[in-house]
């Protein structure tokens, strides 16, 4: 069976550092903290106040109008958002695909979240009947991609991905599938995640999870770094349009990257701590590197899941200088964590679009925060400053509670 390259074409973006694809770019570069104080709810009594939270978002009326706006919770909206965005940036509505040819995987690691929290409150203040008929719609994973497929009429393969932390960085892995067996000719994929709660902070602080530097937000998420005290949480959508390579050569579209490999496996180890010694993590990389054929001297930039936890960032490390040897030491990594905070589910999504800019532009964005790393993690952060370096291939890390873990190399076009 012949095995079809997979292109990169269009892109969509949004988090704590902007709303489009070019602002959250241009921020990244700059060295910005997307995270600060919530203001869409009242805090008080809440552990921690704040995150990598969506400022001044108001989605398109012609994307979904008002009333169902009110519906459908944050992360349908942001996916519409951004796959809108992407659309447009890869002229996908004008090329000559069947519908059926044309499929959605997204990933979300935990859904409607704040319908949820607040359906349950009616729920409990008004009685079972007052508790919205749109609630099931509103909250269930993949109804984004329900809405993408109806908003544009797309008919070909749909579905959610649910992988924790690393939901959206196998639903890319998965459609890049899609399109090498043939079996689509184009794919929308990424994920999105809008959960910045009550409930869900008050769970992951319950775990010890999240930083609590409640007095200077812009500081909390600082990877690799030896007063780093747990990650941040942080919201958005990352959506990119996949093709079929040649077909997409045919129609003139301009090509990003090059999906080119992608791992997976899990650590078998803990519900929420990474394997110590990045086991698990090791496997993942090293099952892209072979799928892509790719030698690990090409790889010149990792962005790291890198959350900012103690123990996450040191296994990590770990697990690429087992992988990467000596290499480890030239090429340059860095967490934009730092910047977005953590998306959860969305996250691969979004920084997978960090490397192919990176590949595209020839910049790579930094690790901001880092003041006194830790001797633990001993590679090469892009520390607090954006650095230009031209690179061939780029890496995206993403790992989740349960221990799933997936990596995905992205390749500039020749």
């Amino acid at each position: 069976m012949k095995l079809h390259r997979v292109a990169v074409t269009g892109m969509g973006a949004m988090c704590g550092l902007g709303n489009s694809l070019d602002e959250v770019w241009a921020n990244a570069l700059l060295g910005k903290s997307g995270v600060s104080t919530i203001e869409r709810q009242n805090t008080e009594g809440w552990p921690v106040t704040f995150g990598g939270e969506i400022k001044n978002f108001k989605l398109s009326p012609e994307l979904m109008d008002l009333k169902d706006q009110d519906r459908f919770d944050l992360f349908n909206q942001y996916a519409l958002h951004c796959t809108d965005e992407a659309l447009r940036h890869s002229k996908l509505l004008e090329a000559n695909y069947a519908p059926e040819k044309i499929g959605i995987i997204f990933g979300t690691g935990l859904g409607g979240f704040p319908h949820i929290e607040s359906n349950h409150k009616i729920f409990l203040e008004k009685g079972a009947r007052r508790v919205s008929p749109f609630f099931i719609p509103s909250v269930i994973p993949n109804m984004p991609e329900g809405l993408v497929s109806i908003k544009w009429g797309f008919k070909g393969i749909n579905f959610a991905i649910a992988s924790a932390c690393a939901s959206s960085a196998h639903a890319i892995g998965i459609a890049a599938t899609e399109i090498m067996l043939g079996r689509q000719d184009a794919m929308l994929t990424g994920g999105t995640e809008g959960v910045i709660t009550g409930y869900t902070i008050a769970g992951f602080a319950s775990m010890k999870a999240l930083s609590k530097r409640n007095d200077e937000p812009h500081r909390a998420s600082r990877p690799y770094d030896v007063d780093r005290d747990g990650f941040v949480m942080g919201e958005g959508a990352g959506i990119l349009v996949l093709e079929n390579y040649e077909k997409a050569q045919a129609r003139g579209a301009k090509i990003l990257a090059e999906v080119v490999g992608f791992g997976a496996s899990s650590d078998a180890n803990h519900i929420t701590a990474p394997h110590p010694e990045g086991l698990g993590a090791l496997v993942c990389m090293q099952q892209t590197l072979d799928m892509a054929g790719v030698k690990k001297e090409e790889v010149g930039y990792i962005n790291a899941h890198g959350t900012s936890t103690p123990l996450g960032d040191a296994a990590e490390t770990g697990a690429i200088k087992k992988v990467f040897g000596e290499h480890a030491y030239k090429l340059a990594v860095s967490s934009t964590k730092s910047m977005t905070g953590h998306l959860l589910g969305a996250a691969g999504g979004l920084e997978s679009i960090f490397c192919i800019k990176a590949l595209e532009t020839g910049m790579l964005p930094p690790t901001i925060n880092l003041e006194n790393q830790d001797p633990a993690c001993d590679l090469y952060y892009v520390p607090n400053k954006s650095e230009k370096r031209d690179i061939k291939y780029a890496l995206n890390n993403s790992f989740g509670f349960g221990g799933t873990n997936s990596s995905t190399l992205f390749k500039k076009p020749e």
